[in-house]
């Protein structure tokens, strides 16, 4: 990209042009960016151009191509200088995210009966394409769930008090409005409470098998050796019908707010409309279902591991959600201002001290889950007080793909993929080979520079490194 400028090691910019009212800032090392789609500097661009965006639209280390923002996109707006919200900007799977679970346990009780867990796992997990759960909701039901979030889940004896206190907004996000999710989007959830859901979504038993910060490991409960477990997963069919439902709405109302749409997809209205307002009730809504999703699955993880390793004492480290967009302070050119802070493919990352974070890890920074896929390492990080000045806060959520699915299936096969990782002592669970082919590790960048570079720019600081020993594939 002739128009990218190199500002140090690990951030790039495009200075405005055109339609662009302030920069676009990439974060990377020289490879990432060198190998990075070209579409996700088209579309940085366009996102800059919006009404009421403040400092800089950004892309995380892992950035691709997505609808309308890119993946890895982060991006503020001003509802007093006529800032807009965006289905595009927040994705269709709202608040997909990752939860990590402290075990209790270590690799060497693990290995005794891993192959029985696996089976546990992939037993009491629903995954894959229209996946349904055990629990049928009506439409009132499914309305207390989209107003109280894993909140809710909890109240109804599937996790415990604690569990909330390490979920982002304590397991429950304000300002949802059910009444705005329309009907075809609950139906659809009516029996995907409690589900895996297919794609990149998936569950991993992982050991601990590098420590880069003792102090931060230790605050957080995590040492060399020990097993966690992570799932990976969001707002299931609710979600996307959400997105599909509003995006006509909000072409509509960018029309008649005047507002010129680089391209159909960044489709978008302003905060204050009343479209604009029922877009962020329905989407605060969908981020609830979420929650509530991962809770009741991290409550069947919880009854899997009491089959075969009853021990075993689960407790949630923490709760992180990508694509949202949640109205925050922070502070721009010395002054506070009230932001609406979209996040697609990125992940919230307060840094030390912020009053946000659960009072037993304040002093480390907000745990930030980095996934990676299939056979790759994971990570957990802790967010730095550089990212807010740097980027309102934020930090990749993985590894990002490197091809379409449709690339995939073409490159892998997924009996091969299953068989290889085998070998390396890894379980796959899936009923689809299919689903394997497209989330094969290769088709993904490397997660390791992905993490590396994330700490180096000093979104977020590097703590332990997680490798899969089963995973249950969506």
């Amino acid at each position: 990209m002739k128009n990218l400028k190199k500002r140090s090691g690990y951030q790039w910019f495009i200075e405005p042009s055109e339609k662009m009212r302030v920069p676009f800032i990439l974060f990377g090392n020289d490879d990432i960016i060198k190998n990075m789609d070209e579409n996700v500097y088209k579309q940085g661009a366009n996102v800059a151009s919006l009404p009421g965006i403040v400092k800089a639209a950004f892309a995380m280390p892992d950035a691709h191509w997505g609808y309308g923002f890119p993946i890895g996109g982060v991006a503020a707006f001003d509802p007093d200088k006529g800032g807009i919200i965006s289905a595009g900007g927040v994705g269709f799977d709202i608040s997909c995210g990752v939860r990590t679970i402290l075990t209790g346990l270590n690799v060497e009780q693990i290995e005794p009966v891993k192959e029985k867990l696996a089976n546990e796992l992939a037993r009491n997990i629903p995954a894959g394409v229209g996946s349904t759960g055990k629990l049928s909701l009506s439409k009132d039901k499914i309305d207390e769930m989209l107003a109280g979030g894993a909140k809710w889940a909890v109240e109804r004896g599937y996790g415990t008090n604690p569990d909330l206190q390490r979920t982002e907004e304590y397991g429950i996000a304000s300002g949802a409005k059910p009444e705005y999710v329309s009907d075809r989007a609950k139906t659809r959830q009516k029996e995907q409470v409690g589900t895996l859901g297919s794609g990149n979504h998936y569950l991993e038993v992982q050991e601990v098998v590098d420590i880069f910060d003792n102090k931060i490991a230790e605050a957080y409960g995590v040492a060399l050796g020990d097993i966690v477990v992570t799932i990976h997963c969001g707002s299931r069919g609710l979600g996307h019908q959400v997105a599909t439902d509003y995006m006509p709405l909000m072409l509509k109302a960018a029309k008649e707010s005047g507002i010129d749409l680089p391209e159909r997809d960044l489709a978008c209205a302003p905060i204050k409309s009343d479209v604009g307002q029922q877009y962020y009730g329905a989407m605060r809504a969908g981020i609830n279902c979420a929650i509530a999703n991962r809770q009741m699955l991290m409550h069947l993880v919880r009854q899997s591991f009491s089959h075969v390793l009853p021990q075993a004492e689960l407790k949630l480290l923490y709760d992180v959600s990508h694509n949202t967009c949640k109205v925050e302070d922070h502070v721009v050119n010395g002054k506070s201002m009230k932001l609406y802070v979209h996040r697609k493919g990125a992940t919230r990352a307060f840094g030390p001290g912020h009053p946000s974070l659960p009072d037993d890890i304040r002093d480390a920074g907000q745990p930030v889950l980095i996934g990676g896929t299939m056979g790759t390492f994971s990570y957990i990080l802790a967010g730095m007080k550089e990212s807010e000045e740097l980027c309102f806060s934020s930090c990749s959520h993985g590894a990002g793909r490197a091809m379409s699915r449709k690339q995939a299936t073409k490159q892998y096969s997924g009996r091969e993929v299953v068989r290889n990782l085998a070998q390396k002592g890894i379980i796959i669970k899936s009923a689809s080979f299919k689903g394997i082919a497209e989330e094969a590790p290769g088709a993904y960048k490397d997660v390791v520079s992905v993490a590396d570079a994330t700490e180096n720019a000093k979104l977020a600081k590097k703590v332990a490194k997680l490798a899969p020993l089963i995973c249950v594939k969506g």
